[in-house]
């Protein structure tokens, strides 16, 4: 028989009444809310697992490094049996998920990568912090790129386009609008705080492929891909932006599917307030387009954090599973949060549903899912069943043997540096340089001013961190990031071509025409 719901726990009462999420509705996202200590990582730990045994693909965030235990078996229990016999879930068996490990510094997991061309100008001035004027320059900067077919693949790039808009200003200025000296040394400031944060490793290539967070094992369990963000969480615009986009690139690159049997993907989102958290009301707007449309693409998303309030009406209204864990009403802020968290549910004439969110304890939650043609359930107290896989932080020895096992470092783990935006322009001030030298040589004395100023021009100009050199690894086929050289400036790809690998986004031939952005700024892939 084919599954069609998954497992949360017991409810009613006695809570031997089975509460679960049907699997077709589990792309219409959700909710895991409550305080502190109140089981809501238990809760996202459960739904993944059982997600997973359906043959859902997921992920989610390791934020306080607990999560991990997932790679493991769990430990057996009278606890956790005596909580199974009493929802009826009868005998428990543990075992280990099959999980992978990643991490944007690469430290404890894969290295995740994107390009600064997929990030897009407004998620890039979202995490710069930048001011109207700032992310106006940015957008240029973009267009330019884009126009030229000349790649900002890494921070690097970001840098020489900058410093080619600085060089040309008034050129610049008068083509895309004001382009003030200004701005781009305030980009540059900012670019250096980015770069101290660790966000050097994050732009760069191998990009990730979405397609490999979607995978099955052979057996078609679906595979547990676990974020580290221990140290992401300690630079929180850094691991906001981050999710921002890869929701961003699940909603631009996945087809439409309509209403699947269960998800392609679930994609569990803790700590969520930080994606709000003075967040412009324009980017708030596209993050609910996003998640408006992306449950089209057959994705669920889950937002978990302390508060519902932490989540905008407009995205709160869209989350149709809910699992709320208790709520402490300590100040009156609080106690209108509460009444409002409890308002949100259809009533349970069994009891009052505020009283229920602030009563019930660890491991216990208020929980209402998505029933027959998708209207939300009457809401139930319900106890959380137990995990089968290990709680808390799986151990050295274990996380380094799933690293190692895993398909994903073979693509991933080697940074590779292609032709980009500053080589291609770095090769365009040496042949200005030459021409202008060769036009002096060839000049009478006395030659006119505008020549000698483009000579001086040509010569200044030097892209930053222009020094690099290269090296051939002997286990891999592609180049391998080292230092910056000018000798990579020789590469026998041509530019079209390296522009095609590494970007892979033009509709069409560009014939004088910029590409065209997605929904949050990123490249938009056609099919």
């Amino acid at each position: 028989m084919t599954q069609d719901s998954i497992f949360i726990g017991g409810g009613g009462e006695g809570y031997g009444v089975a509460e679960t999420l049907l699997l077709k509705y589990g792309n219409r996202h959700g909710l895991i809310a409550g305080a502190t200590g109140t089981g809501k990582t238990i809760t996202m730990q459960v739904m993944a697992e059982e997600f997973s045994r359906a043959g859902v693909p997921v992920f989610l965030t390791d934020i306080k490094g607990d999560v991990s235990g997932m790679a493991m078996p769990g430990t057996p229990r009278d606890s956790f049996q005596r909580r199974a016999d009493t929802i009826g879930l009868g005998p428990l068996s543990y075992g280990a998920m099959p999980v992978t490990f990643w991490d944007l510094f690469g430290a404890f997991g894969h290295p995740v990568r994107t390009t600064v061309a997929d990030m897009g100008p407004l998620l890039l001035s979202r995490i710069l912090e930048l001011t109207e004027a700032q992310e106006g320059v940015i957008n240029i900067a973009f267009r330019l790129a884009d126009e030229e077919g000349w790649p900002i693949l890494d921070l690097d790039d970001l840098r020489a386009m900058l410093q080619f808009l600085s060089d040309n200003q008034r050129e610049m200025s008068a083509r895309y609008g004001n382009v003030t000296t200004a701005s781009i040394g305030a980009i540059q400031r900012r670019l250096l705080v980015l770069e101290n944060q660790g966000a050097t490793q994050f732009f760069g290539e191998p990009a990730l492929d979405i397609q490999d967070l979607m995978r099955l094992t052979p057996e078609g369990q679906g595979r547990v891909n676990i974020l580290h963000a221990e140290r992401l969480m300690t630079t929180p615009r850094l691991y906001a932006t981050f999710m921002l986009w890869l929701l961003s690139e699940l909603f631009e690159d996945l087809p439409e599917v309509g209403d699947p049997d269960k998800p392609k993907l679930v994609f569990f989102f803790d700590e969520a307030h930080l994606l709000f958290n003075g967040a412009p009301r324009a980017l708030i707007e596209k993050v609910e387009q996003v998640a408006r449309l992306i449950r089209s693409k057959g994705v669920g998303v889950y937002f978990i954090t302390q508060n519902p309030d932490d989540v905008p009406d407009t995205i709160l209204s869209q989350l149709g599973n809910r699992v709320q864990h208790a709520l402490r009403a300590f100040t009156a802020r609080d106690q209108q949060a509460l009444r409002r968290a409890a308002q949100t549910y259809r009533p349970n004439p069994r009891f009052d549903t505020e009283v229920a969110i602030r009563e019930v304890g660890v491991g216990e939650a208020v929980t209402s899912f998505l029933e027959a043609k998708g209207v939300p359930g009457v809401v139930e107290r319900t106890l959380i069943r137990p995990p089968a896989s290990a709680m808390g932080p799986c151990d050295e020895a274990t996380r380094r043997q799933v690293i190692a096992a895993s398909p994903m470092g073979r693509k991933y783990d080697t940074p590779v540096d292609r032709d980009s935006a500053q080589e291609m322009l770095a090769r365009r001030a040496d042949k200005a340089a030459r021409e202008a030298q060769r036009h002096d040589e060839a000049a009478e004395p006395g030659r006119d001013t505008e020549t000698a100023e483009r000579y001086s021009r040509a010569r200044r100009y030097q892209p930053p961190g222009s020094i690099r050199t290269t090296r051939e690894d002997d286990d891999a086929p592609r180049k391998t990031r080292t230092t910056r050289s000018a000798s990579r400036s020789s590469r026998s790809d041509s530019v079209v071509d390296a522009f095609t690998k590494s970007m892979a986004r033009s509709l069409g031939t560009r014939a004088g025409s910029a590409l065209v952005r997605g929904v949050l700024g990123g490249l938009f892939r056609g099919r």
